[in-house]
């Protein structure tokens, strides 16, 4: 009989083999069980200190009030998540009614107001939410916050740099009425000729 296939060397083998998983999972087991040394407890804190939110850093805030800026910065989140899906389906749609031969400027119209009105509600939930924020503030905290929230939502000099290194124009619309009109009749108010009175 060959020696590999004995009884005796199969059963040997299974034993060892066992053996080592149940070491192994032993291993595993007391890792995650045991508590954690001086060194993990400091590359904890190090992540915990990198983890801290832009907001935390800049207004110094207490672990009370990250936890309720947490909160309002979900509550604000999902509030918002279903104005800025539609946003999103609205803007596919004119982008495919604007692509057409021949657009239909009263749907494009209908859909840019429907865009700006959902937009119009995310601002109005926006102000709200950085009201709740500025009540979780100390006094201090509030011209923080203020300034910071001044930084990061109100940055038209980016815009105009942007433009300016891509070297796009825009051209004002000069006469509201004017370009109502034109859509109105179903012409588009970027295509004016140059005779249109204004």
């Amino acid at each position: 009989m060959d020696f590999l296939s004995s009884k005796r060397f199969i059963s040997i083998t299974l034993a060892i083999l066992i053996v080592l998983n149940l070491a192994l999972l032993g291993t595993l087991w007391w890792q995650n069980v045991k508590a954690p040394t001086k060194n993990e407890k400091a590359v904890k804190a190090l992540k915990d200190t990198k983890k801290q939110s832009f907001f935390e850093k800049e207004l110094n805030l207490t672990d009370e009030q990250s936890k309720e800026f947490k909160a309002l910065r979900q509550q604000h989140f999902q509030g918002t998540l279903p104005a800025l899906v539609t946003i999103s389906s609205l803007k596919r749609k004119l982008i495919q009614e604007a692509i057409k031969n021949e657009p239909d400027t009263l749907e494009i119209k209908a859909l840019a107001e429907r865009i700006g009105s959902l937009q119009a509600v995310i601002e109005y939930r926006l102000a709200w939410h950085f009201n709740g924020l500025s009540n979780v503030c100390s006094p201090e905290q509030r011209d923080t916050l203020q300034s910071v929230l001044e930084k990061v939502t109100a940055k038209p000099y980016k815009l105009k740099s942007r433009l300016f290194l891509k070297r796009i124009r825009l051209t004002p619309i000069k006469d509201k009425n004017v370009a109502e009109q034109d859509t109105t009749m179903g012409k588009d108010p970027g295509k004016q000729s140059e005779a249109t009175p204004q």
